[in-house]
């Protein structure tokens, strides 16, 4: 069973996880995605929740309908992903991240050393 948000819509998290799964390269350009009634099986939801959150990646054009065939995912989705998620980032992310650096009164050199070492696996 999947744990839901309470904050924020299923059918937003369940785009959300869609397209972190494009970016991870679970789904691969061209590679059609489960039907809506699967996914809605899976998860245990409505049909229409699912297929709200398949009509925004539509609408984004991150997927498409093929009609008899299903949803897949389109040339370019994850190059496209990279680029909204990286200005995301440095737009929302990095103040947000300077934030709570200010907060801590942490120096961001102390800051650069531990993410270092956390990137590399050190404890």
């Amino acid at each position: 069973m999947t744990d839901w948000n309470d904050k924020q819509p299923i059918f937003l998290q369940i785009k959300q996880r869609i397209e972190q799964q494009i970016l991870a390269g679970i789904w691969l350009e061209g590679q059609a995605l489960p039907s809506v009634r699967t996914v809605a099986s899976d998860l245990k939801i409505n049909h229409l929740t699912v297929m709200k959150a398949y009509q925004i990646l539509v609408d984004e054009l991150l997927i498409e309908k093929v009609r008899g065939r299903g949803m897949f995912v389109l040339v370019g989705a994850r190059s496209k992903l990279k680029t909204t998620t990286t200005k995301a980032f440095l737009n929302e992310g990095i103040p947000q991240l300077i934030q709570t650096l200010e907060l801590l009164d942490m120096p961001v050199n102390d800051f650069i050393k531990e993410l270092n070492k956390q990137m590399k696996g050190k404890p």
